[in-house]
């Protein structure tokens, strides 16, 4: 088992197999993109099993694949068959923007992906397309259709709440959980890679940080019930609504700091291995790997790094690469 030195058992690896979006998300990245790293520099879906694979052998089980936009990345169900057939691997997910969904779903659940979250901050389409800069909300709905029908369930959609922005739609995004077995889950703004000014028409960043018990505050009219037992590997407290089919997820990273119960590792799509989404510390694995060495010294190093928590009230938020270099 891959330990670290608090004692917390990582079991989960989310993997960024492309730095590449097809949107422009002001939380996310600058308007005209960030820098796009070369073919070369993106590890293969070989390279990608490889390391899973020896993760897998000391206890991981469950990988979720992330970006950029993963759906971007060509011929991705090939990686999925991939991780698939690694022994011990027996929870494969995506997080995607949806875009690309309606036309990738079912091969990607015939591959052997098992749920899918689909970022999804309003509901209003014109908001949509400032959010996102380029993206329109009606093929994202197709999207989620589409994985529903391929049984991508349970689909999950994740609202970044801003204050001034989408906090008049806490409660309408809640409601698509009473009439669909859809899970909405609110998470809080985080700073990283995002404090510069967001154009015309934005607030200042500083002020749109909304926090979870606010948010709750909101839906406890609604009938907020707290639900025990996950419906999946991440960090999200979550509840029901009377009568609702699906859930309601609350991923408080700021406000109600989740990081000791934290069990992943995160590898970016140039090779590098990071102990927690707020740091920038991270480790070369890519440099390893192509030499031929050994990469399990350099995974237990990266589980001894792992921090407590992630310190945002006694030090800056991290800098190194914006939310898409990451994998969020």
């Amino acid at each position: 088992m891959l330990i670290d030195t608090i004692g917390r058992k990582i079991t989960y690896l989310r993997v960024s197999v492309t730095d590449r979006c097809n949107f422009r998300c002001v939380y996310c990245q600058p308007p005209e993109g960030a820098q796009w790293k070369s073919h070369e520099e993106i590890l293969r879906y070989e390279e990608i099993a490889e390391i899973v694979g020896v993760m897998a052998a000391e206890g991981v089980h469950a990988v979720r694949l992330t970006g950029g936009e993963p759906l971007v990345r060509p011929y991705l169900a090939n990686l999925v068959r991939m991780l698939a057939a690694i022994p011990g691997i027996d929870d494969i997910s995506l997080t995607t923007n949806g875009f690309l969904l309606e036309q990738q779903a079912a091969e990607l659940a015939e591959a052997g992906l098992k749920r899918i979250n689909v970022s999804l901050d309003t509901m209003k389409p014109e908001l949509f397309k400032r959010i996102t800069r380029v993206g329109t909300i009606d093929q994202v709905m197709r999207g989620l259709d589409a994985a529903e029908k391929s049984g991508l369930t349970p689909i999950k959609i994740n609202m970044v709440v801003m204050r001034g922005i989408n906090d008049d739609e806490i409660v309408p995004m809640a409601r698509l959980s009473l009439n669909h077995p859809w899970n909405v889950r609110y998470i809080e703004l985080m700073p990283i890679g995002n404090q510069s000014p967001w154009g015309d028409g934005f607030p200042a960043p500083s002020s749109m940080y909304y926090p979870i018990q606010d948010i709750r505050d909101q839906l406890e009219p609604l009938g907020l019930q707290e639900v025990h037992g996950k419906s999946g590997n991440g960090p999200a407290k979550e509840y029901r609504l009377d009568g609702g089919l699906g859930r309601i997820g609350m991923i408080a990273a700021i406000g109600e700091a989740f990081c000791g119960d934290c069990n992943r590792l995160r590898l970016t799509a140039d090779g590098f291995l990071r102990p927690c989404l707020m740091s920038d510390w991270e480790v070369n694995i890519k440099e390893a790997l192509r030499a031929g060495k050994p990469i399990l010294p350099l995974i237990q190093q990266t589980v001894e790094a792992k921090p407590l928590g992630h310190e945002l009230a006694h030090r800056p938020a991290p800098e190194g690469r914006c939310m898409m270099q990451i994998g969020g």
